[in-house]
């Protein structure tokens, strides 16, 4: 990578990038050239953990009689495990420190096996104890998960089509994939993990000073020291795995679209140019993944090596009170035992640091969707009888950003079953206008009413459900032919839908797939050409009864024999609704009932075909170059 391109990059990501513009509009960049709206130079420190660790406990709450199971087994098992470190203690003294005559030595054998038997079937419910809990865990945390995906996914669903410009694909899908991920593998091990240890190291500590005083506070004055540099260790790790997270989000949001833009970057020759974006996004999640797994990786070297000290200072010191003060071996030997018990959980818990950063970055990051404004209805928002496509619009103003100002003062009517067309250069507002219809985006000044009613006194679902659009962009989903074309009315009839195929010029293709409407379509309709999707785009809206359409290119993606083929089913399409076009080939435009020709977001003409040409204006122009290119 030479230097002015490690420039480029470095400043791009620096966090100075310019206000990220939304629609094509505003000229977007494509693969190589992405405003992504997220900088490296994020500080990675976590808002508020306390307040996510609660929110991540309140999705266990919906589980609550299993993980209080799942409690009551880690109790057991905590305390049959410290049962069996104290049961060692009368077995030592009794039966093995001390030197047994002939006569006691068969009570001794005997007791003894009595002793080993109990320890054994204390073993054996610890061991049984926490399996369980392992097991309920399992079911506990998965659960969680499952709830917490579908509420992220449903949330997706209210969310702005605002926030789904301004967000990469790949790191939303990072959200679902990743960041939920290692929630999930916190809850399925770490979590229970805590609770066990917690549960140990305060029967621990109970037990060590019930059997000793002086080696019991031993153990407990080393433990500030612990919390101490755990604490130091915590503070650094938690913001360098935040900003792990994001980065990770990032570096998948760039893949998803590069690969998707595959064919843009093989045609501009532009594989260098991502190779490079992608190894340098690559380094900084690599440098941000071993800081953060450095941080946190520390803390089990070094929690370790304290509690190897405190159980060097328990032995000196134990030794020293069997010598002078008659301190019993066997309550030496469960002392050790017990400052090993204390030791553990901390060193597991330590070890488990980097999970539990990683989650709690990642729960962050997922609750920051949740968080996300949604879509909402004015409180008198209201659901109509019937719209019957009676829209105008006055005097509406509006930019995606405060600073752009993407359309002025537009002003126009449709009524009922009118045509009304849109003509202009690439970036005039066009497909501003039919978003505003839509409430994609909400308008800044002015009003536009339907049947009289201000917009956004509509219900968005009722509105919308009223609108069925043909967008350049083509997307279908996995499924077959026919439930693609349904999914423009969900009750539909077979008839129906071979009828919208027809009517769309889809039916002669579609009759020659290998299953014809049975045959599967997977991967966006891969298997298809783009002016087969394009086909199957518009039987789909064919297919709906929505009083309102908007076409925006909505032959963008066919030749010009097969538009041609088509426009008599158009027609059939618009009849008794009101229409928007959108359109570069005004030959699809000539028969609407008024043609707005827009230019830097202003309607500079208006009128019918034929009014247009007469002006000799900007229209006349348009025309006069596509019949010179023709």
């Amino acid at each position: 990578m030479n230097s002015q391109r490690a420039e480029r990059l470095q400043k791009k990501y620096s966090g100075h990038t310019a206000p990220q513009n939304t629609k094509k509009e505003l000229n977007v960049a494509g693969p190589g050239g992405r405003n992504r709206g997220m900088a490296l130079s994020m500080t990675g420190k976590p808002k508020d953990m306390k307040k996510t660790v609660v929110r991540l406990i309140r999705y266990l709450a919906h589980e609550r009689v299993l993980f209080l199971v799942a409690l009551g087994c880690a109790l057991l098992y905590a305390v049959a495990s410290l049962a069996t470190s104290y049961m060692l203690r009368p077995i030592i003294n009794e039966f093995i420190y001390f030197a047994p005559t002939e006569t006691e030595r068969a009570l001794q054998l005997d007791g003894l096996a009595k002793g080993l038997g109990v320890l054994a079937c204390v073993y054996a419910v610890a061991v049984i104890a926490q399996w369980l809990q392992q097991r309920i865990m399992l079911s506990v945390s998965q659960s969680s998960l499952s709830r917490m995906r579908k509420e992220l996914f449903d949330k997706l669903q209210t969310l702005p089509l605002k926030y789904f410009d301004n967000n990469p694909t790949g790191d939303i899908m990072s959200r679902f994939t990743n960041d939920v991920d290692t929630i999930g593998e916190m809850l399925n091990t770490t979590l229970i993990k805590i609770i066990s240890g917690a549960i140990t190291i305060v029967g621990t500590i109970i037990l060590m000073l019930y059997t000793n005083l002086i080696l019991g506070a031993i153990t407990i004055v080393m433990t500030p020291v612990l919390i101490f540099a755990s604490k130091m260790i915590i503070n650094k790790g938690r913001g360098a795995y935040a900003k792990q997270q994001k980065v990770l989000g990032m570096v998948n949001g760039f893949a998803q679209e590069t690969i998707t833009g595959q064919k843009v970057v093989k045609v501009f020759g532009h594989e260098e140019i991502a190779t490079d974006e992608f190894n340098y996004l690559n380094e900084q999640l690599c440098e941000a993944q071993i800081k953060a797994q450095f941080r946190s990786g520390i803390m089990g070297p070094v929690t370790h090596q304290l509690c190897n000290m405190t159980y060097a200072v328990t032995a000196c010191v134990g030794g020293l009170l069997v010598v002078y003060r008659g301190f019993d071996i066997g309550g030496l030997t469960i002392l050790l035992d017990y400052t090993r018990k204390f030791n553990r959980p901390i060193n597991e818990i330590s070890m488990q640091m980097n999970t539990i950063f990683a989650a709690l970055a990642g729960a962050e990051r997922v609750f920051e969707v949740m968080d996300t404004e949604a879509e909402t209805d004015d409180a008198d928002a209201v659901v109509l009888d019937e719209i019957k496509g009676h829209i105008v619009l006055d005097n509406v103003s509006f930019g995606y950003t405060p600073e752009v100002t993407v359309l002025h003062n537009i002003s126009l009517y449709a009524k009922p079953g009118q045509k009304i067309a849109f003509v202009g250069s690439t970036g005039a507002g066009k497909t501003t206008v039919t978003n505003l219809l839509s409430r994609f985006y909400d308008i800044k000044e002015g009003t536009i009413t339907i049947d009289g009613v201000p917009i956004e006194k509509i219900r968005r679902n009722f509105l919308r459900s009223n609108i069925a659009m043909v967008l350049q962009e083509t997307h279908l989903f996995t499924g077959t032919v026919r439930e693609n074309i349904r999914y423009g009315r969900l009750d539909a009839t077979d008839e129906e839908v071979i009828e919208a195929a027809k009517i769309a010029s889809a039916h002669s293709f579609i009759t020659h797939l290998e299953n014809g409407y049975d045959t599967v379509l997977e991967n966006d309709g891969a298997n298809l050409s783009q002016g087969q999707r394009q086909l199957l785009n518009i039987a789909r809206a064919a297919i709906s009864k929505a009083p309102i359409l908007i076409l925006d290119e909505a032959t963008s993606s066919v030749d010009t024999r097969t538009e041609r083929h088509i426009e008599a089913g158009m027609d059939a399409i618009m009849k008794n609704r009101t229409t928007f076009v959108i359109a570069h080939r005004l030959s699809t435009v000539r028969q609407s009932n008024a043609i707005m020709v827009l230019e830097r977001g202003r309607i500079i003409e208006r009128g019918n075909h034929e009014e247009l040409l007469a002006l000799n204006g900007r229209y006349a122009d348009l025309y006069h170059e596509i019949i010179e290119l023709d």
